[in-house]
């Protein structure tokens, strides 16, 4: 029996839905499958991959896709991370569970490389609680 799907969606698939797919994994992964995508494809964005090495969640086998259709019709929960995936994201089937987290892009922020870098630990960390939140409530 095939595991329900979950669909990570964000504008550029580097930052957010890359988090949200690695903790994905990490936490949901034994009753979820579990996928990224984006509207774009802006590739794997460095600080991702350092904040989730932090957290002990390695992302580097993940890649930056753009919404595969059949995919987003197979799923059982689609979870926008950002307005603009939310407000432009294709239509789903009737059965798809459609959800929106809504987070600041952490690869908008600006000031010193340490504000910046700490914009994505800030990010990291909540995006991880809102997938324990939906492993405990399922949504």
């Amino acid at each position: 029996m095939s595991k329900p799907i979950i669909y990570f969606l964000c504008t550029g698939n580097s930052c957010r839905s890359q988090i949200a797919e690695g903790f994905g994994h990490k936490y949901l992964g034994g009753s979820y499958d579990v996928y990224s995508a984006g509207i774009e494809a802006h590739g794997m964005n460095p600080r991702a991959v350092s904040v989730m090495d932090e957290a002990g969640v390695d992302i580097t086998g993940q890649s930056s896709n753009i919404i595969d259709k059949d995919l987003l019709d197979k799923s059982d929960y689609v979870i926008t991370l950002c307005g603009d995936a939310d407000e432009n994201c294709p239509v789903t089937p009737p059965h798809v569970t459609r959800m929106h987290w809504g987070f600041d892009d952490p690869a908008k922020a600006t000031g010193t490389d340490a504000e910046v870098y700490a914009a994505f630990q800030d990010v990291r960390d909540a995006v991880e609680e809102r997938i324990l939140e939906f492993k405990e409530n399922g949504k």
